[in-house]
C-alpha cells in the first residue's frame, strides 16, 4: 500500500469516530516496531518525527529509511514532522519527504502564532503538504521532549480556535484540554471535555491530542467522540524501550549494544498494538486506503540540445542550479548530466524531483527557478529546450541514457 495523503487519512478517522496513532520514533527499532504492528493490526498509522528529539542526531539520515518503510508498508502510512521551531525546518522536512508538518509557536502571542503558521501553510499547501496547527499550550514537566514544553497549561479557546483556523487555513488543530507532554504525574489527569466539544462543534476538522500517553480508556473514548482523530504517543514507548535495556544490562552487565536491545521491538509492539485497538484504528486499513489519495511525487525533465562551444558556459549554470533549485520548497533533488549527440551537439538533461505534483506550480513560479530558466534561455535557443512532467520513477534507478533516448 502506498504512502497516502494524511488529510484523507485523518478525515476518515474523524468522520468514523476513531483515532490514528502518531507514534514517535527516534531509531530503526521504533520504526520497525511501528510498521510491523500496524501491518499485524491492519491499521493505518502515522510516523511522527519530532524536531526536538533529533537535536543530537541528523534528521536527514533517518528520513530515507522512514520514507522507504512507508512506501513498502502493507497498510496506509503518513509521515508527520512535529514541533518544528523554524520555518526553515519545515521546508527541510517537506524536501526530505514528510507529507505533513507542524510549526510549534504555541508559546507566542495569538497574532504571532497566526502570522507564522499562515506562512507555513502557504508554503506547505503549495507543495501538497498537510499542516497541523497548535493553539493553546500543552505543558510538561518530565520526559525527553518535555524540556522544550515547560510551563503551565494554557487551554485552547473555542472562539480563538475558529479565528485561527479561518485565517491560517490549517488542516488539523492540536488542542490543549488538560494533557501534558512527558510522563503523566498520575492516572487521573482531568480533561476539559466540555471545552473540547465546543471546539469540535465550532471547527468540524480533525483535532490532535499531544501529551496522549498515560490516559485511561474512558478518557480516550471521550476524546475521540469529541473530534480527536490523531493521538501522539512517544514518552510511554520511550520508557518501555529504556526499561528493557536496563533489564538486559542488569541481568548481564557485560552485554554489548546489540544484546542490550534484545526484546525492545517486541515490547514496543505490544504497547502499540494495545493503542491501535483502544483507539479503534485496528482493522481499518483497507477502508482507509480506498478513501485516501496516494502520495505521489513528480518530476520535471528539461532536455536541451547544445552546441559544442557552449559547454563551458553551461557548466557554470549546471553547478549553480544544483545549489539554488534545491532550496525551493518541494524540490527534493536535482540531477543533471550530458550525453554526446550527432553533428557536434550535446544533449543536456536536468531531472528535478518534486515532493508532490502540486509542487510543480510552486517550482515554476519561484524566483530561483525563473532566474535559472531565463539564464538557460539566454544560453540556448528556446526552441531547443524540451520540458516534460511525469510521475516520479518509483523503485527504479534513474539512468540518463533512458531519458535522452526516449
Amino acid at each position: 500500500m502506498p504512502l497516502v495523503d494524511m488529510r484523507d487519512m485523518l478525515n476518515h478517522a474523524y468522520q468514523n469516530n476513531y483515532a490514528i496513532g502518531g507514534f514517535g520514533l527516534v531509531s530503526l527499532d521504533f520504526l520497525e516496531a511501528i510498521i510491523m504492528t500496524a501491518e499485524f493490526c491492519r491499521s493505518p498509522v502515522i510516523l511522527n518525527l519530532s524536531e526536538p528529539l533529533f537535536h543530537q542526531q541528523d534528521f536527514s539520515l533517518i528520513m530515507p529509511a522512514v520514507e522507504r518503510a512507508a512506501h513498502h508498508a502493507k497498510v496506509p502510512v503518513a509521515i508527520h514532522f512535529d514541533h518544528a521551531k523554524k520555518h526553515e525546518s519545515i521546508v527541510q522536512a517537506i524536501n526530505l519527504g514528510c507529507n505533513s508538518v507542524m510549526l510549534d509557536v504555541s508559546s507566542e502571542t495569538f497574532p504571532v502564532n497566526i502570522t507564522q503558521t499562515s506562512r507555513v501553510t502557504e508554503v506547505a499547501h503549495a507543495c501538497g503538504t498537510a499542516v497541523e496547527g497548535i493553539l493553546g499550550f500543552v505543558g510538561g514537566v518530565e520526559g525527553e521532549n518535555a524540556i522544550n514544553n515547560l510551563g503551565e497549561v494554557v487551554y485552547t479557546s473555542s472562539e480563538e480556535a475558529k479565528v485561527y483556523v479561518e485565517r491560517t487555513k490549517i488542516d488539523f488543530l492540536a488542542v490543549s484540554v488538560g494533557t501534558i507532554h512527558g510522563r503523566q504525574p498520575n492516572r487521573s489527569t482531568k480533561l476539559d471535555f466540555k471545552r473540547l466539544k465546543r471546539i469540535n462543534d465550532e471547527l468540524g476538522i480533525p483535532l490532535v491530542l499531544h501529551g496522549g500517553s498515560g490516559l485511561v480508556e474512558e478518557q480516550y473514548h471521550k476524546l475521540i467522540l469529541n473530534g480527536v482523530a490523531k493521538i501522539n504517543c512517544y514518552t510511554e514507548l520511550s520508557d518501555i524501550a529504556a526499561a528493557v535495556i536496563r533489564s538486559n544490562s542488569q541481568k548481564n552487565n557485560k552485554k554489548g549494544y546489540i544484546e542490550s536491545l534484545h526484546g525492545v521491538k517486541e515490547s514496543l509492539q505490544e504497547q502499540i498494538k494495545l493503542y491501535m485497538h483502544l483507539w479503534g484504528s485496528a482493522g481499518r486499513a483497507a477502508e482507509v486506503l480506498i478513501q485516501c489519495r496516494p502520495w505521489q511525487s513528480a518530476e520535471q525533465i528539461i532536455l536541451c540540445y547544445v552546441e559544442g562551444h557552449r559547454l563551458q558556459q553551461l557548466d557554470v549554470l549546471i553547478e549553480q542550479s544544483r545549489k539554488t533549485l534545491t532550496t525551493i520548497p518541494g524540490v527534493r533533488q536535482v540531477f543533471s548530466g550530458w550525453a554526446p549527440s550527432e553533428l557536434n551537439q550535446y544533449r543536456l538533461c536536468w531531472r528535478i524531483q518534486l515532493s508532490h505534483s502540486d509542487a510543480v506550480n510552486n517550482l515554476q513560479s519561484h524566483p530561483e527557478y525563473i532566474y535559472f530558466f531565463n539564464q538557460l534561455s539566454r544560453s540556448i535557443d528556446p526552441e531547443k529546450i524540451s520540458i516534460t512532467f511525469a510521475p516520479a520513477l518509483s523503485n527504479t534507478e534513474f539512468r540518463f541514457k533512458e531519458l535522452v533516448d526516449a
